[in-house]
């Protein structure tokens, strides 16, 4: 039987503050929209009426005030569970995929939460599964330290072999509820999983119905060895980060072939990755936007420089300065204005990962070393300081983009990344979604009502557990 044609699939990275550091601070932007959960719904049915796959609500089980100037998004927000439910109730469509994190949950929690989510949805939960590179979340959890990564995945290996059979130990039809024969339960479809593993023991059987889905949608992100085996096995959507596309395409084939070796199709698994999309009605309008943003993000002192830098820690990241430009560039910028356009023996004398910064800054803003429009050194210092990958332009040039990776297999889709909300999230379903529809890259129309049919998968039978209550 031949594979279903490929569908474009698209997700939308809810950040209340906006993915960009200074996206609170944008005209228009509520700072407060985390805590507002109306201003939440009507962002989620803003997506849900473009027909986006799902809303991503992430998490972060610690906090520190250094987040404030790097991550404002993540520094304070609601419990994902709490938001994903007051979303189910004011939406029917559109996925809704919550992050917990095994190393600090147990998996019973996670099957009850997930389950009920999923019956209060109508078969639209998902699973973030993150195993947690933040060392600070220990702290929080009465543990000395954070778990290296083997433990980590060890752990989670078997945690998600608990959750699905939790899943499972109720059968779909196990609750007749006929009232005339007084019969609530079939008792042979309730079964314990007695599950006695290295980490875990659960009897089971879980106290809630089978999912809506049988099983829940299941996300995860990584890139290491242990990541892209995890997701390869048990995710049905991936999301990466890739800084170009020959790396996304090997991140891509590799994922899809390990996928290949559990008896799993290309069809079986989603690789979304993370896209910042600044759209605008033109070209010179969305680099404007652009630019606005990165003026409103305060600058460090010369004198601070970082040794190494993690995006996303807490609180971490290349210093706002013309001293991590010159780390970047190998070439001492110092004592330049910021606002100075760069001679070109600046640009002749930089290293590898400099001549990136320039070619990265002329494909967001359209300026080239001393060209009519310069690079100017503020552009070097927003430069350096670039994670997501991202997208300025007009409808035409940001679908141009997305269906370029599309086709050549690198993603399945995106998780876009808004910004500024609601603001970006707008630009995108009011200019980008038509134009992807226009070429028929993208649906008009949900298939179904669940999370699984938006993802064109099958409803997994339940496996039977072993043991009879």
């Amino acid at each position: 039987m031949s594979e279903p044609q490929r569908e474009l699939h698209l997700g939308l990275m809810f950040w209340a503050t906006g993915t960009h550091t200074a996206g609170w601070r944008y005209p228009g932007a509520k700072a407060d929209g985390a805590f507002d959960i109306a201003f939440i719904q009507e962002v989620t049915r803003l997506v849900e009426a473009a027909k986006f796959d799902f809303l991503f609500l992430g998490d972060r089980l610690a906090t520190d005030p250094a987040l404030a100037k790097t991550n404002p998004a993540q520094m304070s927000r609601m419990e994902p569970f709490t938001v994903a439910a007051a979303i189910a109730a004011a939406t029917s469509h559109i996925g809704i995929a919550v992050t917990a994190n095994p190393t600090y949950y147990d998996p019973y929690t996670v099957a009850r939460l997930l389950a009920s989510l999923d019956h209060l949805s109508g078969g639209r939960a998902a699973w973030n599964l993150v195993t947690g590179a933040d060392g600070a979340a220990a702290h929080n959890f009465s543990r000395d330290a954070h778990w290296d990564t083997e433990k980590r995945y060890d752990w989670a290996d078997e945690f998600v072999d608990v959750v699905r059979a939790l899943w499972d130990s109720t059968e779909d039809d196990a609750f007749p509820r006929d009232k005339s024969a007084g019969r609530f339960l079939d008792e042979s479809k309730l079964r314990t999983i007695d599950h006695a593993g290295p980490h875990f023991s659960v009897r089971g059987p879980l106290n809630v119905a089978r999912p809506p889905q049988g099983q829940v949608v299941l996300l995860h992100a990584g890139t290491s060895d242990r990541s892209r085996e995890l997701g390869a096995r048990e995710a049905d959507v991936i999301f990466a980060g890739a800084p170009n596309l020959e790396a996304a395409q090997e991140y891509y084939a590799d994922v899809k072939a390990r996928a290949a070796r559990y008896g799993r199709t290309d069809h079986d698994i989603r690789i979304l990755p993370g896209l910042s999309v600044v759209a605008g009605a033109t070209t010179a309008e969305a680099v404007a936007v652009y630019d606005r943003l990165n003026a409103l993000l305060p600058l460090d002192p010369e004198g601070e420089v970082v040794d190494k830098v993690r995006f996303g820690g807490l609180g971490q990241g290349p210093k706002r300065n013309l001293a991590s430009v010159s780390q970047v560039l190998d070439v001492d910028v110092t004592g330049y204005g910021h606002h100075d356009p760069v001679p070109r023996e600046i640009f002749d004398r930089s290293g590898p990962e400099g001549r990136k910064v320039f070619a990265g800054i002329t494909e967001t803003t359209r300026r080239t070393v001393a060209g009519a429009a310069p690079i100017t050194f503020f552009d070097l210092i927003n430069g350096i300081t670039v994670g997501t990958r991202t997208v300025v332009g007009d409808a035409v040039e940001v679908a141009d983009h997305i269906q370029y990776w599309f086709e050549e297999r690198a993603a399945d889709g995106f998780n876009i990344f808004p910004d500024f909300v609601p603001g970006s999230v707008r630009a995108f379903t009011e200019l980008v979604v038509p134009e992807l529809q226009r070429r028929k890259l993208f649906r008009t129309e949900y298939p179904g009502t669940t999370f699984r049919d938006h993802l064109g998968l099958a409803r997994p039978a339940a496996r039977r557990p072993r043991l009879a209550v």
